[in-house]
């Protein structure tokens, strides 16, 4: 099977679209693409020059949702999923999104399942995404899947969003009073240099010489400092791929106040939707935990389920693999022995989800009110320390003249 570069014209649509198709040969190709109603107008191998188009862009979260949604709503009206697939497609804006739901109804129609053809973009569909797409295959309800699917994403995009919209508060500020320092330090303060420098006798105070210090380094070599700050981030973001970088963010993530809280909450919430969801779409437990691991977003505490569900292979209850974990909040372990005694730990687990969700909103609002007091303070030392640097030589300019 080789990779094909497809722009051809939708008779339906009158327009041109173009995307990539899996196929033994061009005859292949021309045979699907016509299949579809449309008319291959350049078929070229990926391999031979061309360009991928998948190789732009990205996918938002917000397009995955509503095309969740739209799949769903297409199949519980009774459409079948090739052609849900391809008037979705024609709706959406994002040339990459679009051509991967074309490559993936095409897909389908050289006869692979839905789930298989979405494993071939794990850059796009998560391994939950896939796994409960699979389990809606085994029992015919992948309406409901999808629907479970755009809710799921809904509930986790809105979560993190709150949480990126409580840091950057913050780091606007800090990057505000960063800049506003550059500049009293680089522009005002040799003012008063100049002014000391007509006045015979007359020293600056040890605190301005300093800070001027600082400014003739940054005003001669700012391009240094820039350049080491590149460098610094370069290699920053290098080493956070790595293994070792992951395990020390995500521990940090986890023991650093005031944010491990919020952190370990987030992740707890996670899981239990994960999990939730997973069980309640049919997908076997062994198999939810194995992707529920992946979707956790933390080294450690995805080392946490994989090794309980090693122990539940062995016949343990998952609870009780859980219960002394130190990555694992009590609620969650407590919740999961009760829906194991009455058989609803789905139930339990989408109910712990929606509990920590609640937790989540008042940790952040709590964050919130620490670091405003915090940022004041910090603030207030900045304004200190730069008002007694030029003020303090004026004082003591005009006691000379005196």
């Amino acid at each position: 099977m080789a990779v094909f570069l497809v722009e051809a014209h939708d008779q339906s649509t009158s327009q041109k679209s173009s995307f990539e198709v899996e196929a033994p040969n061009e005859r292949a190709v021309a045979d699907l693409v016509a299949k579809r109603g449309m008319i291959p107008l350049e078929i070229k191998p990926k391999d031979q020059g061309g360009r991928s188009i998948l190789s732009r862009g990205g996918v938002k979260t917000k397009e995955k949702v509503l095309f969740s949604r739209q799949v769903a709503s297409l199949l519980g009206a009774g459409i079948p999923l090739i052609q849900s697939l391809r008037m979705v497609a024609n709706q959406i804006k994002g040339k990459k999104f679009k051509s991967i739901v074309n490559n993936i109804s095409t897909e389908i129609e050289g006869g692979s399942s839905f789930s298989n053809a979405l494993a071939k973009y794990p850059d796009v569909f998560s391994q939950a995404f896939i796994g409960v797409i699979a389990a809606g295959e085994t029992t015919g309800g992948i309406s409901t899947a999808m629907t479970r699917l755009a809710d799921q994403q809904e509930r986790d995009a809105e979560t993190v969003g709150k949480i990126r919209g409580a840091l950057i508060y913050p780091c606007v500020v800090v990057f505000v009073i960063f800049g506003v320092a550059t500049f009293m330090i680089v522009k005002v303060l040799p003012q008063v240099q100049v002014l000391y420098k007509g006045i015979p006798g007359a020293t600056l105070p040890i605190f301005t010489r300093l800070l001027l210090s600082i400014s003739s380094f940054v005003t001669h070599f700012w391009w240094l400092l820039l350049l080491i700050l590149a460098i610094i981030i370069f290699f920053t973001f290098r080493w956070t791929r790595t293994l070792t970088g992951r395990r020390f963010l995500d521990r940090l993530k986890l023991n650093m106040p005031p944010l491990n809280k919020l952190f370990r909450k987030l992740y707890m919430a996670r899981f239990a939707l994960n999990l939730g969801t997973l069980l309640e779409s049919g997908v076997p437990l062994l198999q939810s935990l194995n992707i529920t691991s992946t979707a956790v977003s933390n080294v450690h505490v995805a080392k946490s389920i994989d090794t309980a569900t090693e122990q539940v292979k062995g016949g343990k209850a998952l609870s009780a693999c859980l219960e002394n974990d130190p990555n694992f909040l009590e609620l969650v372990p407590s919740m999961l022995q009760i829906g194991e005694k009455s058989g609803t730990v789905a139930a339990m687990m989408l109910k712990t989800a929606d509990y920590y969700q609640k937790e989540l909103d008042t940790e952040i609002k709590n964050i919130t009110t620490i670091i405003e007091p915090a940022l004041m303070i910090v603030v207030g030392i900045m304004a200190l320390v730069l008002v007694a640097a030029i003020l303090l030589p004026i004082y003591g300019l005009v006691g000379k003249i005196q």
